[in-house]
């Protein structure tokens, strides 16, 4: 937005600091000269020496001088006069340097920020000295950098994967119909199929690609949630996965009232356990939901069966398009932005999202979040899920 120029802060500083020093000498003036106005009289007077003996000042003839205020006025007003001119020139010559000194941080931070709009984001500003509201200003500032900093990298490094990830489906999409149009007498439905399975990844890729743009905007209405009805509808929905894998689905736990997006909420859930059925051991594995209060907030846990992970595999999973080798039972894999949308909306809820592998294969993955304000404590008792019991826990069980 363009402004007209205007006179600049440390010029208005110094004038405002000269001012207040004139200001206070010509009211130190006034009180002394208000002052000394009240012992001298309004005429001068003259009187013999023998009157007022030992005082004043004494004339050639024998007499005693006393001023009145007008001589007092014409010998004091010249030295009033050059010492406010000396006020003056003290305050805006010191003033012009204080205010200088104090405007030094905010120009520092000025030329930070110009340089930050010219798409510099690895400067600090870095300004020394105590705690004060200028440090806390560059502090902030630095802060904010760093953040924006980073968020940028990973949306560049997002986008290169999310473009590598496109141009595969279309690339194979790209091949199968130029060999169809070499040779359309091999146009049969196993082409067909193929082109339906590429097409079908590169939806599934996008849908989930809108679904994390949505996720870090975090822009839903927040509404009273409780995980472990989240938990009951993600495994209704995945139950026909898990028996069509040969896999155990159990959902156990209490009550976990938390505030958020329901949908967001619902879709982390459903992520978490799709991953765990998928990411499991082709025949006989095991999925474990469990839902419950603890320090002061609520946990979602889930856990599977599978491969053994090695810890530096496991702190990448968040990561978008981060797929564990060995870990897949079986095709449909995913697109590699399950637990990267869960990453997205555990953090837009204020929680934290703790991955670990599971001693003899398999993956825990726990979500911690604020518990509600109002708590649910008339449910009490442990929720249990419809289905077919498998195991000898009180808790019902969700079991292929």
């Amino acid at each position: 937005m363009g402004r007209p120029p205007g006179t600049s802060v440390r010029l208005r500083l110094t004038v405002s600091y000269a001012a207040l020093v004139l200001v206070a000498g010509v009211g130190l003036i006034a009180v002394v000269w208000v002052f000394l106005l009240r012992y001298v009289p309004e005429r001068a007077v003259v009187l013999p020496v023998e009157r007022v003996p030992g005082a004043g000042s004494r004339t050639p003839g024998g007499t005693l001088f006393i001023p009145g205020q007008s001589d007092l006025w014409e010998a004091f007003a010249p030295k009033a006069a050059l010492m406010l001119a000396l006020l003056l020139v003290l305050g805006l010559v010191g003033g012009w340097f204080l205010a200088g000194r104090m405007l030094a941080p905010v120009q520092q931070i000025a030329a930070a920020t110009r340089r930050a709009g010219s798409g510099s984001l690895s400067h600090r500003i870095e300004l020394p000295g105590r705690r004060d509201e200028f440090r806390e200003l560059a502090d902030a500032f630095d802060g904010m950098l760093a953040r924006l900093e980073a968020h940028v990298a990973e949306q560049r490094r997002f986008a290169a994967n999310a473009s590598h990830e496109l141009r595969t489906p279309l690339a194979i999409t790209q091949t199968l119909l130029d060999v169809a149009r070499r040779d359309p007498d091999r146009v049969t439905g196993e082409l067909v199929q193929l082109l339906t399975e590429v097409n079908t990844r590169a939806i599934d890729l996008t849908e989930a690609l809108l679904l994390l743009s949505r996720a870090e905007q975090a822009s839903s209405v927040r509404e009273p949630v409780d995980l472990s009805l989240a938990a009951e509808e993600a495994a209704e929905t995945l139950l026909p996965l898990a028996e069509r894998r040969g896999t155990t689905l159990e959902v156990t736990g209490d009550p976990a009232p938390v505030v958020g997006s329901p949908a967001l909420l619902l879709q982390m859930t459903t992520n978490l356990v799709h991953n765990a059925i998928v990411h499991n051991l082709p025949e006989g594995g095991l999925v474990a939901v469990r839902t419950g209060a603890v320090d002061g907030g609520v946990a979602l846990t889930v856990e599977n069966t599978g491969a053994e992970l090695p810890a530096p595999l496991v702190s990448t999973l968040t990561e978008p398009f981060q797929r564990g080798e060995g870990r897949t039972a079986g095709h449909a894999a995913g697109v590699g932005l399950g637990l990267a949308i869960v990453q997205t909306i555990v953090t837009a809820h204020d929680g934290t999202l703790i991955l670990r592998a599971r001693p003899g294969g398999g993956l825990g993955v726990t979500v911690h979040l604020p518990a509600a304000a109002q708590s649910a404590a008339a449910q009490s008792g442990p929720r249990t899920s419809r289905g077919s019991a498998s195991s000898a826990s009180p808790s019902s069980t969700r079991s292929s």
